[in-house]
């Protein structure tokens, strides 16, 4: 079996802030509602994990020596 390797235009981080204006716009587009709720929580969840790159190689971040 030969595996492909996907190739994407779009970084991890610009995916995922992608997918959390998406589920954002959704949300907006709901009444208010669990469904609703739901979803502007895996926006938000999209969005700090778009952050994590910029947040790990924080010196303050680090393992101690």
């Amino acid at each position: 079996m030969i595996l492909q390797q996907s190739k994407y235009d779009l970084s991890f981080e610009e995916r995922l802030v992608q997918e959390a204006r998406r589920l954002s716009e959704e949300a907006n587009r709901l009444p208010i509602c669990e469904e609703r709720e739901e979803l502007l929580r895996q926006a938000r969840q999209a969005d700090t994990a778009s952050h994590m790159t910029e947040w790990l190689p924080c010196v303050g971040l680090r393992a101690p020596k």
